[in-house]
């Protein structure tokens, strides 16, 4: 029987296409069920939400419950993680409804030894830990009180203003002063805290206590000490400022917003902006109150200048070890911490010995400690929000914050110097930016050279396998 065109055609076609026929009917079996599911779900939702609590960023925490549930057999998840709330959820085959669960985020308090133990428990989780295990595990974590107690706490406070009076170059007497003040600031604000007040009331105390030590400073002059006759109030001022803008999460709400985390990054913000309103208010109260009782201070003409190099580097080594404690840091971190605000500020001078303006310094300065801060914590095993937050703190424009304060309420009826102060606040805010734009680059430039050791680690362990 002779091959008609259609035969021809019908030939080629099945040498070119699969038949439908072809293709098998399968149906994926569902290995988890439901109740396993929840609990693997319920793990990476309390992984997450400890995590953002302790100030991971909300990338990292969407990243660690995925790789937990993907260590389980749970793939995919979704998850959704705003500023006040985690919801995850998964899609069984065959399942009628996805298993959602939902997590709401309540404050954000720094522990950073917290947050170490949960990232080493999210490496066991993905080497092979089982269910059971990681669930009391996590438990064990989350129910850990803080490292330090409140006057260990206290005192790291004050040791941070200490640390940027040191950087400034003030005398034994001014020290003491700067640790005084933010001691009486902090232990108002753990007071107020224990109350359960707002901690934008606690803001505003804290930057009223500031202001009035700092100007009643001045009147040990008459104990006839001389180092009381180069007491800089400002100095004192400025040291306080730093602390109470130590745990506001700047560089968090710019990585948020740079991941695309609007929600997240827009209460970061706000609360960022709230908190910074807080302590502007509490100045502003102290100095009117400090102007009516005639102990007003006049505005400096220009900016506080740093004291010699090799002190620099001592308070900047300083204020992070007392960042790195008030955080509950450990040890490790604490000396990571330390090495890295060095670095960070070797950027900075280096910066500035090349002509680089204060905000552009600012910013490689922080670019610098954050970029090394990725790499060393992945070798470390430390977070590395951790030590990244207390490289950068040297960094902070206290001094710049105080001055323009000082000089819109000295101004009076004087234009130029109402002016004046406007713009120094002004490039304090653009220093702040910088820090921001600056350490959130680094990190990012960082993520690629610390997934490359990564690799190179890994294929060196299963060569020596």
């Amino acid at each position: 029987m002779p091959l008609t065109p259609g035969h021809w055609l019908s030939s080629l076609r099945r040498l070119t296409h699969t038949a439908d026929a072809a293709s098998f009917d399968t149906t994926l079996l569902p290995v988890i069920d439901e109740a396993l599911a929840t609990r693997i779900l319920d793990l990476a939702i309390r992984i997450g939400e400890t995590m953002l609590v302790v100030g991971a960023p909300a990338n990292e925490v969407t990243l660690t419950i995925v790789r937990v549930c993907g260590a389980y057999g749970l793939d995919p998840v979704h998850v959704d993680v705003t500023y006040n709330s985690i919801t995850i959820a998964h899609s069984r085959p065959g399942a009628n409804h996805p298993t959602t669960l939902l997590r709401v985020v309540r404050g954000s308090v720094p522990d950073h030894a917290k947050l170490q133990r949960l990232q080493a428990l999210v490496t066991e989780v993905t080497g092979g830990l089982a269910l059971d295990d990681a669930i009391t595990r996590c438990r064990a974590i989350r129910r850990l009180p803080f490292r330090y107690r409140p006057a260990i706490v206290i005192v790291s406070q004050a040791s941070l203003a200490a640390g940027v009076a040191i950087m400034f170059g003030a005398n034994w007497l001014a020290l003491v002063l700067s640790f005084i003040a933010a001691a009486l600031a902090a232990t108002t604000q753990h007071v107020m805290a224990r109350a359960r007040m707002p901690y934008f009331f606690a803001q505003i105390a804290g930057g009223f206590v500031l202001t009035v030590v700092a100007a009643l400073s001045p009147l040990l002059r008459y104990t006839g000490l001389d180092a009381a006759i180069d007491i800089r109030p400002s100095v004192i001022v400025a040291s306080g400022i730093v602390l109470m803008l130590a745990g506001l999460t700047v560089v968090g709400a710019a990585q948020d917003a740079i991941d695309g985390f609007a929600l997240t990054a827009t209460g970061r913000i706000l609360e960022l902006t709230t908190q910074t309103l807080g302590v502007v208010l509490g100045i502003l109260a102290g100095l009117e109150t400090v102007r009516v009782i005639g102990l007003g201070m006049s505005p400096p003409s220009s900016a506080l200048p740093l004291g010699p190099l090799t002190v620099q580097f001592v308070g900047a080594a300083v204020i992070a070890i007392a960042v790195a404690v008030y955080n509950g840091a450990g040890t490790r971190i604490i000396v990571v911490s330390a090495a890295l605000s060095l670095v960070a500020w070797a950027g900075y001078v280096g910066a500035t010995s090349l002509g680089f303006e204060v905000a552009a310094a600012s910013g490689v300065g922080a670019f610098v400690g954050s970029f090394a801060g990725i790499v060393v914590a992945y070798r470390l095993h430390v977070p590395s929000v951790a030590i990244t937050t207390a490289a950068i703190l040297p960094l902070v424009p206290g001094a710049a914050v105080f001055r323009g304060l000082l000089g819109i309420v000295e101004s009076g009826d004087d234009a130029a110097v109402l002016m004046t102060g406007v713009t120094t606040l002004a490039g304090a805010a653009t220093i702040g930016i910088a820090l921001a734009v600056g350490a959130s680059l680094g990190i990012y430039l960082g993520q690629p050279v610390r997934a490359t050791l990564s690799s190179v680690t890994r294929v060196r362990a299963r060569a020596r396998g």
